[in-house]
């Protein structure tokens, strides 16, 4: 017993520098954001409160609410068209097709790029003086229009369009491995009794990977939120403010606009956003974890 005692005491600690770099660094940040948001800090931070006021004017501020819209706009369609696509292609590579392990890599390749490579590369992708609509105009077509880079009312769905590019891959990967875990014996019975594949994979195969499913959605969810580097490269928050989002409002804030408060009051919006998401998708893992093992 003393020396099981021993050994735990030595394994508390070799943790406690990881313990300490946690305290200090996550948690310590983020108590001293919290605190900084209730003072009217500017360029430095200082110590007089004046408690909720500056979530009071980021909630007002027409600004904020242009950019908490257009997250919403990009996040739901990009967690929902990562999920479709990376299921098709998951199903896909499930059939073991030939040269799987190209095609794979050639899905996933994406995401190992960084979302600033992303934005730049679709931005000479999307440019109209020398992108796809420039490359169809050469081919004869010159009426041909895609500029949907520069129009307000359209750029943020070119957001989607570089984001889904990049994130698919993962979900696909992630849905893969959860395919390859179903039992073969089920589908020996679902041919044997005839029901249609897509009935299978819909009504059969998609619950029993929803833990998976949840999984990819948590992680395009987080990316969502932290949306910054690609907005940056590949939109600048343009047209105007068509592409504005929180992240991206604090940045500014914080750095060019020298408006300390305010931007850590987003921040602490934006982490409250986070948990919003992860907490009750913790709770619906864990009661479906609890129902399956009753």
């Amino acid at each position: 017993m003393a020396k099981f005692s021993g050994t735990r005491a030595h394994v508390y600690l070799a943790m406690l520098p990881v313990w300490i770099i946690v305290l200090v660094a996550l948690v310590g940040s983020t108590v001293w954001t919290f605190v900084i948001s209730l003072t009217n800090s500017k360029l430095l931070p200082i110590y007089k409160f004046n408690f909720f006021h500056q979530y009071e004017l980021l909630l007002k501020l027409p600004a904020w609410q242009v950019a908490v819209t257009n997250l919403i706009v990009f996040g739901v369609l990009f967690i929902a068209i990562c999920l479709v696509f990376g299921f098709i292609m998951a199903i896909m590579m499930d059939q073991r097709i030939r040269g799987e392990a190209f095609f794979r890599t050639v899905f996933l390749y994406p995401y190992a790029m960084s979302f600033v490579v992303t934005g730049l590369v679709w931005q000479w992708v999307l440019n109209p003086g020398f992108g796809i609509q420039a490359a169809v105009r050469g081919l004869g077509f010159e009426s041909f229009t895609f500029d949907w880079i520069v129009q307000p009312d359209r750029a943020i769905y070119i957001l989607v369009l570089a984001a889904v590019w990049q994130g698919s891959g993962l979900v696909m990967a992630i849905l893969l491995a959860g395919l390859r875990g179903v039992d073969e014996d089920l589908w020996k019975a679902t041919r044997i009794d005839g029901i249609a594949k897509w009935r299978v994979y819909t009504s059969i195969v998609l619950p029993i990977i929803a833990p998976m499913a949840a999984t990819a959605t948590v992680l395009l969810a987080v990316s969502v939120v932290k949306a910054y580097d690609l907005v940056v490269a590949l939109t600048g928050g343009g047209p105007g403010n068509a592409t504005e989002v929180p992240a991206k409002f604090v940045m500014e804030n914080l750095f060019a606009r020298q408006n300390v408060a305010l931007a850590n009051a987003g921040a602490i919006m934006m982490l409250v956003a986070v948990i919003a998401i992860l907490v009750p998708m913790y709770y619906a893992r864990r009661y479906m974890a609890q129902k399956a093992e009753a």
